[in-house]
């Protein structure tokens, strides 16, 4: 059986999924659905800013580096728009 935090995860991950209208939104610059990628994207994009920083103890400290999450978010926003969007609507009517 699901822990009630498993099936919080579970219905957290559901709910944030990239639709076909979202993308199509997101690639016409509507703010919501820049926010919706934004949001899907929102752990990968810490996981990617994350540095490891060597303590005096000889220790490793983890931390989000704000400064690259920021440019990390700024070219995912500058690139949302160059998504090619009609072949990937191809690609998945043939599948």
């Amino acid at each position: 059986m699901y822990s009630k935090e498993r099936e919080r995860d579970v219905m957290q991950e559901q709910e944030c999924t990239l639709d076909v209208k979202t993308i199509e939104a997101a690639v016409a610059g509507e703010k919501w659905a820049l926010e919706k990628v934004l949001e899907y994207y929102g752990d990968y994009i810490e996981e990617m800013a994350s540095l490891d920083e060597e303590q005096p103890d000889g220790s490793v400290k983890k931390y989000v580096d704000e400064d690259l999450k920021q440019e990390i978010i700024l070219k995912l926003l500058e690139e949302i728009p160059n998504f090619p969007l009609e072949e990937a609507k191809k690609e998945a009517a043939e599948e």
